[in-house]
């Protein structure tokens, strides 16, 4: 079982003026919601995870939806042998979060693992899933904290480009 979540930082607050209303994409993805993430197998009790406070959340949200769309383009979908491969850059550091895809499963490392760590490896369709759904309550978690987000054309657009499955 997937299980996906995140913590936000106290040490990288939001700053206080922020209209969260008319944010700008760069902000939104960028500057606002630092904190960490998590990405864990639950039967196997093994997680890749952050902690290092700075990391936007939503950025990272998004991404995920948009790599886990990226690993579907092969038409012959879990039938692919692939690999098919992408990276998630963590914006200020040169670590990398490296997904691999063959038939319908998808390996997840990161670069800040110890070496000789066996990666996480969840079905396609299960990382779909959940990587939506979490791209959703984050937005809801989101909303509920922060006046007018809700009313921000990118929270929009982000509801309806990934769906939930």
């Amino acid at each position: 079982m997937l299980d996906i979540g995140y913590s936000l930082s106290r040490r990288f607050p939001d700053p206080p003026q922020t209209d969260y209303r008319t944010a700008d994409v760069r902000a939104l993805r960028h500057d606002l919601f630092c904190g960490d993430f998590y990405l864990a197998d639950t039967r196997a009790d093994r997680e890749v995870s952050t902690a290092w406070g700075w990391v936007p959340v939503l950025d990272f949200a998004w991404a995920l939806c948009d790599i886990v769309e990226l690993l579907d383009g092969d038409p012959r979908g879990s039938r692919s042998p692939g690999p098919h491969r992408a990276e998630l850059d963590l914006t200020e550091t040169t670590d990398l979060l490296r997904f691999e895809r063959r038939f319908g499963w998808v390996d997840i490392s990161a670069d800040w693992d110890d070496p000789g760590t066996r990666p996480l490896t969840f079905e396609h369709s299960l990382l779909r899933r959940e990587a939506r759904d979490f791209l959703h309550d984050l937005l809801a978690d989101l909303t509920d904290m922060h006046d007018g987000l809700a009313d921000n054309p990118t929270t929009w657009l982000l509801h309806s480009r990934y769906p939930r499955v």
